[in-house]
């Protein structure tokens, strides 16, 4: 197969801010912070305006992953699959790389939404850049040079396309995106 053509497209995505308010909650039961709710209208707008078309969301079950994919999903349209996996939880990165070689051959993208370090240790073991930092609702996406996603093991190594996080719109943030959030307040 040729290296410089774009086959698969993965986005692993870090949940939410966690609430933390209510102490009776386990860390499986944690929702989202104002700011966290906040970060996805910015990163959803942001994805929306580059028409990124995930085929397939796959998720962590815990409740605040399940919010990340599902209001992410919303800001962009997603109208496909949602899939709220057990085995995305507190688990090694080799269990991430399993789910994901178990999708269909027809998907070309697919949102990763999950949970830290063990993103951050799937990035570095399926791409050649040395990645340490995934802020929360940080979104990497990454070219992968597989005709399925059978093929997705350590070692085969992608390419960063991108990486966005919501600090980088804090102090700056695009009129479009602004616009777009705005519009969202309104309704």
């Amino acid at each position: 197969m040729k290296k410089g053509r774009l086959i698969k497209k993965l986005y692993l995505i870090r949940h939410g801010k966690s609430d933390w308010s209510n102490g009776q909650l386990s860390d499986f039961q944690r929702g989202l912070s104002k700011r966290g709710w906040k970060d996805i209208e910015t990163i959803g707008s942001y994805l929306a305006l580059t028409k990124v078309r995930p085929d397939l969301i796959l998720s962590s079950a815990a409740l605040r992953a399940q919010l990340t994919a599902d209001g992410l999903g919303e800001k962009i349209g997603f109208q496909g699959t949602y899939r709220y996996l057990d085995e995305l939880y507190l688990t090694r990165p080799e269990m991430y790389l399993n789910v994901l070689s178990l999708q269909e051959a027809e998907h070309e993208a697919i949102f990763l939404v999950g949970h830290n370090p063990t993103l951050s240790e799937l990035a570095n073991l399926i791409q050649e850049e040395n990645f340490t930092k995934f802020p929360s609702l940080g979104v990497l996406a990454i070219n992968l040079f597989i005709e399925s996603w059978g093929e997705i093991t350590q070692g085969r190594p992608g390419s960063i396309d991108y990486f966005i996080y919501p600090k980088q719109f804090r102090y700056y943030m695009p009129r479009k995106i602004q616009t777009t959030w705005e519009d969202r307040e309104t309704l």
